[in-house]
C-alpha cells in the first residue's frame, strides 16, 4: 500500500503536529480530509497547501468526542473521495498540574477529547476502513516517562496505547495495521508556559539536544502509512529524540 491515491482522515489537522501530518500525507499523494474543531482558517490553509501541490483535500469541522460528529467526518470522506484508507487520530488537548486542583469537568473533557475520540474513530474504522488500510494514533511520550504534573493527560495517552494494541488484533485479519506514535517534547503551541520556562532542562534531557519538530512526527506517520510498514502493527513508536 502506498498513500498515492488513498484517502486519509487526519483529526486535529489545523495546527501543530496534525497539520504537519496532513501536509506530509498530501505530499505523499493522499487525498486529505482535514478535520478541525474551531480553527477553520488553519484548516483551510492546509487544504490550500495540498491543492497547490496538486493534491485533493477538503476540511470538515466537528467535535471528536461526539459520535455523531465522528460519523460525519467519515461520511464526508466516503462522499467526497469514495472511501477511507488511512486514519490518523491526532486531535487532543493538554492538561497539566497537580491532580487535586483539576475539576471533574476538566477531567471528563480531557478523557473525552484524548481517549473517547480514539474509541469512536476506531468504531467507525472497523465499519468503514478499506482492507489493507492504516490507522495511526498519536499518543505521547508521557506514559513511558511518568511526568508528575501530567498524570491525567498521561493516563489518557496510556489508554490510547492500549486501544491501539487491541484494535491491531481485531483488524489484523483484514490486513489493517494499527500503530501509535508517541511524540516527546515538540515545538508546538501545546508546549505550555511551564515547559517553555524550562526549555534548557528539557533540551539537556534529550540526547539529540533539541526539541522535536512537527515534521519529525509526520515523517514517522508517513512511514507507518506507507508500503514498507505492512509488517508493523500494535506498536507505539516514541518520536522523542531519546528524551528521558
Amino acid at each position: 500500500m502506498s498513500a498515492e491515491g488513498k484517502t486519509a482522515i487526519v483529526t486535529g489537522a489545523s495546527r501543530g503536529i496534525g497539520r504537519a501530518i496532513a501536509e506530509r500525507l498530501g505530499r505523499d499523494g493522499a487525498q486529505l480530509v482535514v478535520h478541525y474543531q474551531k480553527n477553520k482558517e488553519g484548516a483551510e490553509e492546509v487544504v490550500a497547501a495540498v491543492r497547490k501541490a496538486g493534491g485533493r483535500a477538503m476540511s470538515v469541522a466537528g467535535d471528536v468526542s461526539s459520535a455523531a460528529d465522528v460519523r460525519a467526518v467519515y461520511e464526508a470522506a466516503r462522499t467526497e473521495f469514495g472511501g477511507v484508507d488511512i486514519v490518523v487520530n491526532n486531535a487532543a488537548m493538554g492538561a497539566g498540574g497537580p491532580i487535586e486542583y483539576m475539576s471533574e469537568a476538566e477531567f471528563d473533557r480531557v478523557v473525552a477529547v484524548n481517549l473517547r475520540s480514539v474509541f469512536l474513530s476506531g468504531q467507525e474504522a472497523v465499519r468503514h476502513l478499506a482492507d489493507g488500510g492504516r490507522i495511526v494514533n498519536v499518543g505521547a511520550r508521557v506514559p513511558a516517562a511518568a511526568v508528575s504534573m501530567l498524570g491525567v493527560y498521561g493516563a489518557t495517552k496510556a489508554g490510547v496505547e492500549v486501544l491501539t494494541r487491541s484494535l491491531a488484533h481485531q483488524l489484523g485479519g483484514r490486513g489493517i495495521t494499527v500503530n501509535a506514535v508517541g511524540p516527546g517534547p515538540t515545538d508546538t503551541d501545546m508546549l505550555g508556559p511551564d515547559a517553555r520556562a524550562n526549555l534548557a532542562m528539557i533540551v539537556n534531557g534529550t540526547p539529540l539536544g533539541r526539541l522535536g519538530l512537527p515534521a519529525d512526527v509526520a515523517g514517522v506517520v508517513s512511514f507507518l502509512t506507507g508500503a514498507d510498514a505492512g509488517w508493523i502493527t500494535g506498536q507505539t513508536i516514541y518520536v522523542d529524540g531519546g528524551f528521558n
